[in-house]
């Protein structure tokens, strides 16, 4: 959550943040008060935040059913929404409705429970994804773990808190030349 992602998403308003709240599932963020920041959330006429950040890092969510649902409820755009910071939660996997928001450019998804690697392919639908963090994970451990990332996902700037040098990108395209074997295609004979 460094100033520099803040800037990036071209968030105006405070986020709408649920941290720390013991959360389980995300239909509790109805009923839940949203912690206070220095700046007030505004609201439309309708009650709804007119944020594009929600933070729900610190609790304890281990799916995103009715996400969109939910924050429809919450957002008066939520196809605005530009962050979202899930980190540290019982997360398994990489939910697809995160690939509904076309929008999203942070997400921060570290220290939680995500196991396989080729979650991240998921991503590499979002157009303007540019920060993402993984680290805390299982994945973490995988052999050529960022370098991966920076291949399936090339159009981030920031991974794990760390910018992506063009020497990143240099050693990512090498380690995907050596690691990753193009799809072989099938040529369909028509039988005589």
């Amino acid at each position: 959550m460094s100033k520099q992602d803040y800037m990036n998403t071209s968030v105006q308003e405070p986020p709408l943040d649920y941290s720390f709240r013991s959360i389980h599932v995300i239909q509790d963020l109805i009923s839940e008060e949203p912690r206070t920041g220095l700046l007030p959330l505004r609201r439309s006429k309708s009650g709804k935040s007119l944020t594009q950040a929600l933070w729900l890092n610190n609790n304890v969510l281990n799916e995103l059913r009715d996400f969109n649902h939910v924050i429809s409820q919450l957002l008066q755009h939520p196809e605005n929404l530009a962050w979202i910071d899930l980190s540290f939660n019982d997360l398994t996997s990489i939910d697809p409705v995160l690939t509904t928001l076309l929008n999203l450019s942070v997400l921060h998804l570290h220290g939680n429970s995500i196991q396989r690697l080729g979650e991240v392919n998921k991503l590499a639908i979002l157009p303007r994804l540019r920060s993402l963090t993984l680290h805390g994970n299982p994945i973490e451990e995988e052999k050529g773990y960022r370098q991966y990332v920076l291949c399936t996902l090339p159009r981030i700037t920031t991974f794990d808190f760390s910018g992506v040098t063009k020497a990143d990108r240099t050693t990512a395209e090498v380690w995907k030349r050596m690691n990753i074997k193009p799809k072989k295609v099938r040529i369909k004979q028509d039988t005589l």
